[in-house]
């Protein structure tokens, strides 16, 4: 049962410079439960150095759920989650052992290369932007800062309040 490359992409974050997905996607697309994933980790922790997963902090998981808007109320999770390298994804198939683990294991890390394809793409393309700016006079400046602008992360403005302002009468 392949599972669609988009969804696994985005459970992929960066969290302290290390791409990495969080124990309840991992438990969501191997199709058991965060807490059995979790414990059979526990149980082989001898398999997963610091490099192949570590425990969010406190203020990680605080600034987490606050950007993906995650509620820390009743039925919420207690405890900061686990965060798998793609190392640590590897060794989860084997700690897992079902069939279901290895299928999903191997598309996976088809994903992470998918990635690592993708980001290299687009530093190669900055490169060659950047070559044939070099080799161009000023009159294509605009269209090099203008694919460069296109190229950039998207940062968001502060909004403006959705409304009317009504004016005080004397």
């Amino acid at each position: 049962m392949p599972l669609p490359v988009e969804r696994i992409l985005k459970s992929i974050l960066v969290l302290r410079g290390e791409k990495v997905i969080l124990d309840a996607d991992l438990a969501g697309l191997y199709g058991v439960e965060t807490g059995a994933l979790v414990r059979a980790m526990k149980r082989n922790i001898e398999r997963f150095p610091p490099d192949f997963m570590f425990q969010l902090s406190e203020e990680e998981w605080a600034d987490l759920r606050r950007q993906f808007g995650i509620s820390s109320s009743w039925g919420g999770r207690r405890t900061a989650p686990f965060a798998f390298t793609e190392q640590g994804v590897a060794m989860l198939s084997s700690v897992l052992r079902s069939e279901r683990a290895i299928a999903v294991n191997i598309q996976i890390m088809r994903a992470f290369v998918e990635l690592k394809r993708m980001l290299a793409t687009h530093a190669d393309l900055a490169k060659k932007i950047e070559s044939l700016e070099k080799k161009y006079d000023s009159q294509f400046r605009a269209v090099f800062d203008a694919i460069r602008e296109l190229m950039a992360p998207q940062v968001s403005a502060k909004k403006q309040p959705i409304g009317f302002k009504v004016k005080k009468q004397p």
